[in-house]
């Protein structure tokens, strides 16, 4: 007896598994593996809070940063690049993972921004010699 995979899946199902790309492909810019010393400004019970926290990637839209503690997702932020003072107003994106070298920390800015991190992204259609 054969099961066809619109009985195991609904039919918007099977239609956005066939569109999504795996990871890197997903991405809307590329991204850069550094660290980058940052300081998170947050608003907790009407104070402002400091956080200080690194990148250990990067790109246009965000990065993932490393902190001591969790922040909520969708919270609103300012992200200061700690090399340059810059701010930029950002959110947490989802629910940070916990690691051994603290909370990984999803921020995505409110808007793109190319000159944040002070460095040069390899263009999109870049790919390394390992692919």
């Amino acid at each position: 007896m054969s099961i066809m995979k619109e009985q195991l899946f609904p039919k918007e199902q099977v239609n956005r598994a066939a569109v999504e790309l795996p990871g890197e492909e997903r991405r809307r810019s590329q991204r850069v593996i550094i660290q980058i010393p940052v300081t998170l400004m947050i608003m907790e019970n009407g104070r402002p809070v400091n956080i200080s926290a690194h990148t250990v990637a990067v790109n246009i839209h965000g990065a993932m940063v490393v902190c001591p503690r969790t922040i909520d997702a969708d919270t609103p932020l300012q992200v200061v690049n700690e090399r340059t003072r810059q701010k930029i107003d950002s959110r947490v994106t989802r629910v940070p993972r916990d690691s051994s070298e603290g909370f990984l920390i999803p921020v995505e800015f409110t808007s793109p921004s190319p000159d944040f991190w002070q460095i040069t992204f390899p263009p999109s259609t870049w790919k390394s010699s390992d692919n």
